[in-house]
């Protein structure tokens, strides 16, 4: 099935090795369907690769609220400091 973001994780102990793969087509169609803008649902999306990758679960619905506050805060991040 399509998904917007893969992670292959190669981490090792504490070093965080991976390759992300985000489609892009995707991406754009969820950012239209959830009315947010193609740079937001992109960057939600690599935050929530890497956040994956630092071992965040989103199965539950309580996991999926803490991904989404996680993912929140780093846009937010991002934006405050990459103006």
């Amino acid at each position: 099935y399509v998904t917007d973001v893969l992670a292959f994780d190669y981490c090792e102990g504490s070093e965080l090795s991976a390759e992300v793969f985000i489609c892009q087509s995707e991406v754009e169609k969820n950012a239209k369907e959830l009315s947010q803008s193609i740079e937001n649902e992109t960057l939600r999306v690599l935050c929530h690769a890497l956040f994956h990758l630092c071992g965040y679960k989103d199965k539950t619905d309580k996991d999926q609220a803490l991904m989404r506050t996680k993912e929140d805060g780093a846009i937010s991040s991002f934006k405050t400091t990459h103006k």
